[in-house]
């Protein structure tokens, strides 16, 4: 049954790479589901983050950062971003305040032209800039399109969260709770997993190896009887030079990846967890339909 004036609503996070939209949307579930690293172009699917309260129920999109595409892969994720535009209540669009305007910014401004639902400019990173450089940076946005709201925010330190929280909700119309009130998210547990995988190798290859990885659970069970979760899951990259980076000398960095990822997973799934990785070359896959799809890139759905 409905509660009488509750709200709820599906809110897209949407802008450039590595501006936070990720750090953003792990900051207001106060869990990580969505993959962090400070290189470009980290997330792929959408994400949806659920934020409950008593009076309002928000269903975050974390969309891939909108660009031009560079690969069938690339082509895909810009597809996602683009469509969820259409399908949300309402439009987050997050600017790095400290990096300020990029052609990148124009490609999605030009994307969002003609959008009927309200558009909030989101400007991050405000930690990093003077108070003096906010308002120029305001009045340069507010030229190229209108914005119902304004709100700057640091997503790492938590700066102005509540209040952009608090305009969302302003905003949405009534609605039912859509999930139950201690679900965060709509992906399976193996998806989640898996991208926390892919974020330790991210973090610790640094700029060694591209954005051209995929991790895919082959197995992962519970045992009730030792209260432990056997994961087992594939690296997949596209050279045989990036196998050697990521397993490492004598095994070293994989070791890492794991130990590293092993925490997180266990946080996640409240239990003990045996995580077993192994590397495999698939060479150019982010331009094969059949492994885009292997990997859970269904071009299909969009």
């Amino acid at each position: 049954m409905n509660k009488t004036g509750y709200k709820s609503g599906f809110v897209s996070i949407i802008g450039r790479p590595n501006v936070g939209k990720s750090t953003l949307l792990n900051h207001v579930i106060g869990q990580k589901i969505a993959i962090m690293s400070d290189k470009p172009q980290t997330t792929r699917n959408k994400i949806q983050g659920v934020y409950t309260t008593d009076q309002a129920q928000v269903i975050f999109i974390d969309t891939p950062g909108i660009h031009k595409p560079k690969h069938r892969l690339g082509d895909f994720m810009t597809k996602i971003a683009q469509q969820t535009l259409r399908e949300v209540d309402l439009i987050l669009f997050v600017i790095n305040a400290e990096e300020g305007y990029g052609r990148g910014d124009q490609f999605i401004i030009d994307k969002l032209q003609g959008i009927k639902q309200p558009i909030f400019l989101v400007i991050n990173k405000i930690d990093t800039i003077h108070p003096d450089e906010l308002l120029p940076l305001i009045e340069f946005y507010r030229k190229k399109i209108e914005f119902q709201e304004v709100i700057p925010i640091s997503a790492l330190q938590g700066n102005n969260v509540t209040t952009l929280m608090e305009q969302i909700t302003e905003y949405l119309e009534e609605g039912p709770q859509f999930y139950p009130e201690d679900q965060v998210t709509d992906h399976p547990e193996r998806f989640i997993v898996g991208e926390l995988i892919r974020e330790k190798v991210l973090h610790l290859t640094r700029e060694e190896i591209p954005h051209s990885i995929a991790v895919v659970i082959e197995q992962m069970q519970r045992r009730e009887d030792r209260d432990v979760v056997f994961i087992n899951a594939t690296i997949v990259v596209e050279r045989k030079s990036q196998k050697g980076i990521i397993i490492g000398k004598q095994g070293s960095m994989l070791k890492e990846v794991g130990k590293r990822a092993r925490t997180d997973i266990e946080n996640l799934l409240g239990s003990k967890v045996f995580l077993e990785l192994f590397v495999k070359v698939q060479a150019d896959w982010r331009n094969k339909a059949s492994q885009l799809k292997e990997f859970g890139f269904n071009e299909d759905e969009y």
